[in-house]
């Protein structure tokens, strides 16, 4: 039972507002020692496991790469880029990346987009910049707006876009479902059968993301009035 102290050493670093990474590394530590093994030990499990894993870990190592981008102005670089060219939207850029994104999801690609590496940093700046090269300042509401926007695209694009892909997570899940309940069904039934609801999504999403521009003009409009 004393290696659940880890436990506790993670519920008081996290309402301290410790550094995370410290606080799940000393919560780790604490367990390994509670549970009679040495530091030298310990530190070897940790090793061990990141070897074994490290095809997972690795991904990992992009965020901080991510963040140095961004610390050396990769967001107003991509502002600045795409500020200067006059035909873009926020909608046509958000549309472009939801094309993109459920299409390289559909080939199994899914890591080249997300969140983290790819939305924060660059996708929402741009389509930011895109809106203020129209109409000028943006208020906070709406740039929050256009935020939300570009994380729903990453989101629908991917959702929809990997059941297409038969090596896939969910396509296994969904088969192991059904078979449970007797019903019978190929993976690539399943995928060929998810094409029709990504048509749908795209169709559907990509209305929205058009009608976007007009969104954002009125409601711009009205703010100044």
């Amino acid at each position: 039972m004393l290696s659940l102290i880890g436990i506790v050493v993670v519920v008081i670093g996290f309402m301290a507002r410790l550094n995370p990474l410290l606080v799940v590394t000393a919560a780790a530590l604490v367990t390994g020692l509670a549970g009679g093994m040495g530091p030298v030990e310990v530190v070897e499990t940790f090793g061990k496991a990141f070897k074994e894993n490290r095809y997972v870990s690795v991904v990992w190592v992009v965020l901080p790469v991510i963040g140095l981008l961004e610390r050396a102005g990769l967001q107003e670089r991509a502002k600045t880029l795409i500020g200067q060219v006059r035909a873009a939207t926020t909608g046509r850029l958000l549309l472009l990346y939801l094309v993109l994104r459920q299409a390289t999801a559909a080939l199994g690609l899914t890591s080249l987009g997300g969140h983290a590496q790819m939305v924060r940093p660059l996708i929402a700046p741009m389509a930011e910049a895109a809106a203020e090269t129209h109409h000028g300042d943006l208020p906070d509401d709406t740039r929050q707006l256009i935020r939300a926007h570009s994380a729903a695209a990453d989101n629908i694009g991917l959702f929809f876009g990997e059941d297409i892909f038969i090596a896939i997570a969910s396509i296994l899940l969904i088969k192991g479902f059904l078979e449970q309940n007797g019903i019978i069904v190929e993976p690539l039934h399943l995928s060929v059968w998810a094409i029709p609801t990504a048509v749908v999504a795209l169709l559907v999403h990509g209305t929205r993301l058009m009608m976007l521009d007009r969104q954002l003009a009125r409601r711009l409009a009205e703010g100044r009035a």
